[in-house]
């Protein structure tokens, strides 16, 4: 049973820093790649940063040399540092976890569907 719970979320001032973490219950870190997405009102969720089952990261263009996302396999954690928040950072951050990642991950790691487990969210809001 895979529950993942976040945590860290808050009202900070531009150029101010959070880090979030997911608590991930059930899951296998060497089997099991993990993501951070997020979802503003009114638009789309989108992916923010992603790691593989091997350790491989990934992160999108808009949060690079800001977003650092980092696992604890020994207190299944998942983290996600986040530095120089801008307004746009603002949004509901979820956390996310694919049971069955593929060879491809790289190709897919920002895709919502390809994630089977989700958290219920932490709200980051940068003013």
């Amino acid at each position: 049973h895979v529950q993942l719970v976040e945590s860290g979320g808050g009202s900070v001032q531009v150029g101010e820093s959070l880090r979030l973490s997911c608590a991930a219950s059930g899951v296998t870190y060497s089997r099991y790649s993990m993501g951070w997405f997020r979802q503003a009102p009114g638009k789309e969720r989108e992916a923010v940063a992603g790691v593989d089952f091997d350790g491989t990261r990934a992160s999108t263009d808009s949060v690079k040399g800001r977003f650092t996302i980092s696992r604890d396999v020994a207190n299944n954690t998942l983290y996600l540092q986040m530095n120089n928040l801008k307004p746009e950072d603002s949004a509901m951050y979820y956390c996310a976890a694919d049971s069955s990642p593929s060879g491809s991950w790289r190709l897919y790691w920002a895709q919502a569907r390809e994630y089977n487990y989700w958290g219920q969210g932490t709200q980051v809001t940068v003013s």
